[in-house]
């Protein structure tokens, strides 16, 4: 026979920050929703903001984030705009010479896109596209932050799921005071009013991009795209409106060509941009 097991009751708060515990409809596991604020999250919200598609810190690893919150350097985000040469020298393998290298690419990231600082904050479910859509969608952060869950069901494929992760995390007094403390420090990036999606010049379309551009890299063509509201898919099917090809272009130019697909190179992609009409075949 089993031993008797008293009932448990999830907590509604974490213990280790406070921070509502919240479990999502179908799922078993509940989740503290401080991400930004809660010690037992620190490394990973850390290194998911530092990376190359968020905030891009170069030299900002795994081994160097382990060391500064295992030491106490860093408690929250914002203490990474704080650090100074003398804290980050005197670490292990950390010359002064590297020191200044980490703080040089911290006081680059300080500019940055609304979309890749939404999607460094590590928000449950918003991924760099929901960012984008988000930015593109309200223009402003602080319209994000104080969006209810009916305003965030209008965004483009965000569903109650992802609208609530979205509420939930700005709801957090600790998350926002994260937020405010960043903004403090002085990241920033261009706000604008919030753009009518229909408006966008690419509006409804799907691109491919496959092979190398002359001087594009993959994820500047993909921004570039995205921006004048295309969506960038994977793979080419019938739904796609246009395949851009490079250098070394493979199985998805040959899908195109199969399916009658008009195919542009890189001068082809900024007529599209422009809004020309652009001859199809350049590639």
């Amino acid at each position: 026979r089993q031993p008797y097991v008293p009932n448990f009751r999830m907590p509604r708060h974490c213990p280790i920050c406070g921070s509502a515990v919240v479990r999502e409809p179908g799922e078993v596991n509940h989740r503290c929703s401080g991400g930004l604020f809660c010690p037992a999250q620190r490394k990973q919200a850390v290194l998911h903001f530092a990376q190359r598609r968020a905030m891009d810190i170069e030299g900002l690893g795994e081994k160097l984030v382990d060391q500064l919150v295992e030491g106490h350097v860093i408690r929250t985000l914002p203490d990474l705009y704080r650090l100074g040469l003398s804290s980050l020298a005197q670490l292990d393998r950390m010359a002064e010479k590297s020191a200044q290298n980490v703080l040089d690419a911290l006081d680059k990231s300080k500019r940055t896109t609304l979309a890749r600082f939404l999607f460094g904050l590590g928000i449950r479910h918003v991924g760099e596209a929901t960012a984008k859509d988000l930015a593109r969608h309200f223009g402003r952060l602080d319209a994000i932050m104080d969006a209810g869950v009916e305003q965030l069901l209008q965004v483009n494929d965000v569903g109650p799921v992802v609208a609530e992760a979205i509420h939930t995390f700005f709801a957090q007094p600790h998350n926002r005071e994260v937020v405010e403390q960043l903004r403090a420090c002085g990241v920033t990036w261009d706000e604008s009013e919030p753009a009518a999606a229909a408006t966008l010049p690419l509006a409804g379309m799907t691109v491919v991009l496959t092979g190398t551009l002359p001087t594009l890299g993959r994820d500047a063509a993909k921004d570039l795209l995205e921006s004048a509201g295309a969506k960038v898919a994977g793979s080419v099917s019938k739904k796609t409106h246009y395949v851009v090809a490079g250098a070394d272009a493979g199985s998805k130019l040959a899908k195109a060509q199969e399916l009658g697909i008009p195919v542009l190179d890189e001068d082809g992609l900024h007529a599209l941009l422009r809004g020309t009409p652009p001859n199809a075949g350049g590639a």
